[in-house]
């Protein structure tokens, strides 16, 4: 046990603590009833500065609070202030935590705020635009030093809560998840990928007549691109590429990462190759992985 400037360091390995923030109206509830669900002891609206103490005291009864998750209100610049010293001081007491941050996309925001007839905490006189411009000001820099970032833009509650359970719901130490994403450029770049793959060299099944209305998840598909020239070398250079980073990840505490693999639409080459690369690195060590396909069926 170490002790700095009278704070304890005492949350033991097998504990942990999330803290869950991110932008008004992106989820933070949800995540929280999703978390409560599933064994965690959740504490909503925490001021930041009340964090290490409740962090202390939460850590002297282990074995009956393993799992603790505080969801932070911070958009306001003063709240902001508090919870990065609050979080610094954890840092420096020896306290492992993770934060996690949920966002959405301007039009999906406006859209809750509107359905739920209520304005934007920050808006004031202006506009709910204005006020999620603001809030995003004051995260930015919180939202980069997260260890995990949730798009809830296309979620409803019920995939929130499965996102939720299946990242923070493992028993024993979470290694490190991967999340392997197809997805078209023609739709834009996810925002929540952590390394992006073009795989618009292969050649296209669009325009192969019968191929065409199938998809990288039909053999014929999955023949074809994994048969074309340089596809094989790919995967295997791809691979051995993100061994090294893999392994630094979990070195330094990072849980989980999303790797993003497009071609023109999403339906056939980003598709197939996300399936093959889910199944490469799922045989490294101390790696879950989860494939998913961002933009098949939206044609």
């Amino acid at each position: 046990m170490t002790e700095v400037d009278g704070l304890q360091s005492v949350k033991p390995a097998e504990s942990e603590l999330l803290v869950v923030t991110g932008m008004s109206g992106a989820g933070r509830s949800t995540a929280a009833n999703a978390l409560e669900d599933h064994g965690w002891y959740v504490v909503e609206n925490l001021p930041p500065l009340m964090l290490g103490t409740l962090t202390e005291l939460v850590s002297r009864m282990p074995h009956s609070i393993p799992k603790l998750a505080v969801v932070i209100d911070v958009r306001s610049k003063e709240l902001f202030q508090d919870i990065r010293e609050a979080l610094g001081n954890l840092r420096a007491a020896g306290v492992d935590y993770r934060v996690l941050f949920l966002e959405a996309s301007d039009q999906a925001l406006v859209q809750r705020f509107e359905s739920g007839r209520r304005p934007h905490p920050l808006q004031e006189d202006g506009s709910i635009l204005d006020g999620i411009a603001a809030e995003r000001d004051v995260l930015r820099e919180l939202r980069d030093a997260s260890d995990v970032i949730v798009d809830t833009s296309k979620f409803n509650v019920h995939a929130l809560a499965t996102t939720i359970t299946e990242l923070f719901t493992e028993q024993g130490p979470i290694v490190l998840r991967l999340n392997v994403m197809s997805f078209g450029f023609k739709y834009g770049l996810p925002v929540d990928a952590n390394f992006v793959a073009d795989v618009r060299f292969i050649p296209n099944p669009h325009w192969v007549p019968q191929l065409r209305p199938h998809t990288g998840q039909d053999a014929d598909v999955r023949d074809y691109v994994l048969g074309a020239h340089g596809t094989e070398d790919f995967l295997d250079r791809y691979v051995d590429a993100l061994a090294p980073v893999i392994d630094g990840y979990r070195r330094e505490n990072k849980h989980y990462a999303t790797i993003a693999v497009g071609c023109t639409g999403g339906k056939h080459r980003s598709v197939a190759v996300t399936e093959e690369l889910a199944k490469r690195l799922a045989k490294l060590p101390h790696v879950t992985v989860a494939a998913h396909h961002r933009d098949l069926g939206r044609e």
